[in-house]
Formats: C-alpha cells, structure tokens, sequence
C-alpha cells in the first residue's frame, strides 16, 4: 500500500469514532464492530467480510501509539497541501504521483537537486523530525569486569559501576531552566518542519530554527545545558553466571542506559576477564589438574589426596602408574548450561627427586641392581 493510500484512508470513520477518540473508546468501538461483522455470523456476505477487514486493519493502526501517530501525520501534510498542494483527496488539475516513486528517486533525476528518498522516509518510516515525540531504546552499554578462577565456576554477583546518560533531573527532561517551559517554535509552529516549494512540489525539510525539534529554549537548564540530558553515576549489582569464561560477554537486558521518552532501557554488556588459577586449568565444561606422585606410589599403587576447588578428595592410583596418565574425578568441574557439571581431570606426573639422602640412594641403587627388566629394551628390538 502506497503512502498516500495510507493517508487517504479514514479509520477513524472505519471505527465510527472522533480523531481525538481515547484508546479505550477505540477498543470498545473494534468489539462491538467485530462482533457484529465477523464472517462466522455473517456466512457468505462478502460486504460484511470486506467490512470486517476494514475495521480490524483500522483498529491494527488507532490501537498503537506509534502507528496512530505516524497515520495522523501522514493525514494532515497530505491534507494540508504539502505536496504540489493536491490535498489528501488529490485534486484536478494536479500531476499524480505516488509517494513510494517518489522514495525511489535518488538526486539529479527529474531535476531535483536532493534525494527526495532521504525527506520523505524520515517523515513515514524513521519519521525524522517528528520522531522527537516518539518513544527511544536507551544505548547499550559496554563494560569490563575481573573476578576470580573460582568465582567463574561458581558464578557470582558483583558490583558495577557505570555514567549512563539519563533525563536531567534539574528540569525533568524538558531542557528549560527551572521556573521557564520550553516554547513553540515560531517558525514551524511546533511541527519541526517547514515546506518549500521545488520542481512543482512543497517539499518538507526539518525546521531550521528549532532543528526539527518543534520547540525552542530561551532559557536553557544550566545543569544540562538545554539538552535535557545529563550524565549519571549508578552501581548495578550483576549476576555472572556459573561457567562464565574468560572473554566472554554477557548480554543483561534492559540494564544499559534508560530510554527517551518512555522508551526501553538498553541491554548492559559485560566482557569478563578472567586471571589464570595458579593450580587449577579449563578445558570447556572441566578442569584439569597435574598432581605429581611419588616413584613407589606410582609403583606400588596408592591413594592419595587430591584437591578441588570445594575440598579434596582421594584418588586411588593402581599399581605401575605411568607419568602422563589422566584420572577423571566425576562432578568436580564447571557447571553447564543445562544445570549439569563437568569433571576434573588430573592428570599424574611421577617426581624425580632433586636431592637424596645417603640411605635413599643405597636403596634406589639396590632396587636398580634388582629390577629385571630394561625399559629401553623395546625400543631396540624394534630397530633391529
């Protein structure tokens, strides 16, 4: 649907109400329209069907603020003439045209100096000056924080300290001082546009003595300066959760900047930084961990203690233990996405000592003489 057909249709006679009608004047108009139109009651009557679709696509643009406001504006600069002074209705005499055209022509053809595209999309889609009425999502906000090998496991909660840009609270967002309001704008009359006339066209361009904003400020706020707008410290206490990595951003919505005029917050992003732990490693969802042993326990078995972020536990170590070999302490961890956790893996590494007492090597030196096998014997046999 063009542009034009948009404005030209009437939902407010659709709907039998008057412009100015309260929303809840519309919703009970909708009702009792659909009740009586629906094409359940009405079986095989194509007026009454056609009806129904009127009044449910007119109820689809009075019932959102936004819709409702942009189809008002659309209404009354096609009423007023705006365009080559042909009027909502269009009139003779007058070069048809339809907007959606218009939006496609970039500049120099047809004689134009500018994209009309650029003018008529900000009034009909991103609704460029008038858009200082409508509702705004609040920035994202971006910020880094360092918390422990042991907190990124467990998750944590941690206080963040954040300057957001809010409503200035000096003059509650208008951006007059306090005791002065902000007044029409002289020229545009509060539209924030103006016209002028192009090629057999009024053309619309933002106001330039209020800057599209449809108001001006004799006296500006001295807190913000006549934005309206100031910069605010806040702590926000953040739940990291269970798991978290190093690097990893987590999105929190609605914690970022607050919103214009009644617009969402924004989504608080926070990268985490993680420090190495000093014993403990990561691999995806496990941990890993290098215990050394003894010569005799590896070789005779043993049961030795292993310690974990929550205590320790003991590992039994079968007789002939190699260096290298990898145990898995099931549930000790990093907990998962769906509530389930990883393992630790610890890994043995036989200790050679550096040192030995006169005993320990007469003892050492005694177990070599006995020891029967060769352990580089394989090695030869299977080079020769």
């Amino acid at each position: 649907m063009s542009a034009r057909d948009y404005a030209e249709k009437d939902y407010y006679a659709a709907l039998g109400v008057p412009k100015n009608a309260p929303a809840a004047d519309i919703k009970k108009a909708y009702r009792k329209l659909a009740t009586t139109l629906h094409p359940d009651k009405n079986p095989g009557d194509k007026a009454a069907e056609e009806r129904f679709k009127a009044v449910s696509e007119a109820y689809d643009v009075l019932s959102d603020d936004t819709k409702r406001r942009e189809y008002d504006d659309a209404r009354t600069l096609f009423g007023s003439g705006v365009f080559g002074g042909r009027g909502a209705a269009g009139g003779p005499g007058t070069p048809g045209f339809d907007l959606n055209d218009l939006l496609g022509r970039s500049a120099g053809q047809g004689g134009f100096s500018g994209g009309l595209g650029d003018v008529f999309s900000g009034l009909f889609g991103a609704r460029g000056t008038t858009g200082q009425r409508t509702p705004k999502r609040g920035n994202d906000v971006e910020a880094t924080v360092t918390i422990g090998f042991a907190d990124a496991v467990r998750g944590v909660t941690v206080p963040l300290r954040l300057t957001t840009t809010g409503g200035c609270e000096t003059c509650r967002g208008l951006g007059a001082a306090p005791g002065t309001s902000p007044r029409t704008c002289g020229v545009c009359g509060g539209a924030g546009i103006t016209t002028r006339n192009q090629g057999g066209f009024a053309l619309s361009e933002p106001c330039g003595a209020c800057r599209g904003k449809g108001r001006t400020i004799d006296t500006p706020c001295p807190t913000c300066a006549g934005t309206g707008t100031t910069a605010h410290d806040r702590t926000l206490s953040v739940r990291l959760p269970a798991g978290v990595s190093d690097g990893q951003k987590v999105r929190l919505a609605g914690r970022g900047a607050p919103g214009e005029r009644g617009g969402p917050a924004g989504d608080l992003i926070v990268q985490v930084k993680v420090p190495p732990h000093a014993v403990f490693g990561r691999r995806d969802d496990h941990l890993t961990l290098t215990l050394p042993v003894t010569f005799p326990e590896a070789a005779l078995g043993a049961q030795v203690s292993v310690p974990t972020l929550d205590g320790s536990v003991t590992l039994k170590l079968a007789p002939g233990t190699t260096s290298g070999r990898t145990f898995r302490v099931k549930g000790r961890g990093v907990q998962r996405k769906d509530g389930a956790t990883g393992d630790l893996l610890v890994t043995v590494e036989v200790a050679v000592p550096q040192k030995l007492s006169a005993e320990a090597k007469k003892a050492l030196e005694a177990f070599a003489a006995a020891a029967p096998d060769d352990p580089r014997a394989p090695l030869m046999e299977a080079l020769s």
